[in-house]
């Protein structure tokens, strides 16, 4: 066999293989397991149990790890990230101490559209070896699984140079990658005050092309106040079902903009940022199966409104938490960092940002079946913890490593 883990302080999230993910009070329960071992066999976790209950010599396993005074996690998922990008914004930076709002800085023609500019100055050879450094970073903080979007191309070719990129991503990193198109990520300034001329080369030309070369999972559209409106959303998501496309919406960042019901109308996987998230979303999000997605990163960085994650949590809706990885809101892929806020900023328990950046997020990306819990059969995307006292420790300790081992797809990982 590959790998036996032993001596392991707790098995934390521990679940069956019927759990899809978790919602309301369930979000509170986190099953752990004390003294315990683990066993990875062909890339899947094959057994775990106590340790007095281990039935394997040492002599039996290719790499035995020692994790006493350790936790070993599910790697995190990471459901909501731009990490695909050509350059920093950091001179924005400045504008936002400044008092300038997300939307003014884009007004100007910062934003989303100061990344297309570089993005379409670089080549892919450069994105790839930038992103490929960023991948290394997040792998090393335990992340195990990762969504990418496009959107800083805003042009068919420069959408698609994105989207080879990631895929070739996919293809040489461990890490699980899934791929989302963003073309209606910001309108282009050749487009300005033609906003549905747009649309029609999204829904005519990219996603035509995109589909051909296979080369997203999902399609995303960015509907807020100052973007894509429903009605935009909408004939999009339309044309994104025909390719079999499933969506994934950037919605309520900047205002109530009804992004969240457009995107439980078309059966979304996920509704992401949701700073503007009242009574009525969360009446739709609950009759629906679109899994809720804060990112607090973007709005601790830009300084917005905070989601109301514990009404939603209490109103019954699970949560998924991810980081929003991008050069203008949230330059930074810690998904530590992202839990600590969770309880911090947002009033979660340990057990729920454990749940919401595991269990929920996978469900986020569609990979709940392979990861997110520690499940015998599921994929061995597994990290084993610094010595801590307990799983509370890990959302508890803002701002440091506590990562010591990770395991991807079986294999341990160096980086």
């Amino acid at each position: 066999m590959d790998i036996l883990i032993k001596n392991i302080k707790g098995l934390v999230g521990i679940r069956s293989k019927s759990t899809c993910f978790v919602a309301g009070k369930e979000m509170m329960h986190l099953e752990t397991l004390n003294d315990a071992y683990l066993i990875v066999d062909k890339g899947l976790i094959y057994d775990f149990g106590v340790m007095s209950n281990l039935k394997y010599s040492d002599n039996s396993f290719d790499e035995i790890i020692n994790a006493k005074g350790s936790l070993l996690f599910p790697s995190f998922v990471d459901s909501h990230t731009h990490l695909v990008y050509a350059g920093s914004r950091e001179i924005e930076y400045g504008d936002k101490i400044r008092g300038l709002s997300y939307e003014e800085i884009a007004k100007r023609g910062g934003g989303i559209l100061n990344s297309a500019k570089l993005l379409h100055e670089t080549s892919e050879r450069v994105l790839f070896d930038l992103a490929m450094v960023r991948i290394k970073d997040i792998i090393s903080m335990g992340t195990g699984a990762v969504e990418i979007k496009s959107g800083y191309g805003l042009t068919l070719e420069d959408e698609l140079k994105m989207l080879r990129v990631i895929r070739r991503l996919r293809n040489e990193s461990p890490l699980i990658i899934k791929s989302t198109f963003l073309g209606a990520h910001a309108v282009p300034n050749d487009f300005k005050g033609k906003q549905n001329k747009y649309v029609d080369l999204v829904v005519n030309e990219m996603l035509p092309k995109v589909a051909e070369e296979n080369l997203a999972d999902f399609v995303d559209v960015f509907c807020d106040k100052g973007f894509f409106t429903i009605e935009q959303t909408d004939r999009i998501l339309d044309a994104a079902a025909k390719f079999g496309l499933r969506s994934k919406i950037h919605a309520n960042e900047l205002d109530f903009s009804g992004g969240i019901q457009v995107g439980v109308k078309h059966n979304a996987l996920s509704v992401d940022h949701l700073e503007y998230t009242g009574d009525a979303e969360i009446m739709s999000l609950l009759k629906s199966k679109t899994m809720p997605t804060i990112l607090p990163g973007a709005a601790f960085f830009l300084g917005l409104k905070n989601a109301p994650a514990r009404k939603m949590i209490d109103a019954g809706l699970p949560l998924a938490l991810a980081s929003d990885f991008n050069p203008g809101s949230s330059p930074s892929g810690n998904m530590q960092l992202i839990a600590s806020m969770g309880c911090i900023i947002y009033k979660m328990l340990p057990e729920e940002v454990i749940n919401a950046t595991t269990i929920n997020s996978a469900y986020a990306m569609g990979i709940e079946a392979e990861v997110g819990t520690i499940t015998c059969g599921k994929r061995a995307n597994l990290f084993v913890s610094r010595p801590m006292p307990s799983y509370n420790y890990l959302p508890y300790s803002y701002g440091d490593n506590k990562v010591d081992k990770v395991i991807l797809n079986g294999e341990i990982i160096k980086y």
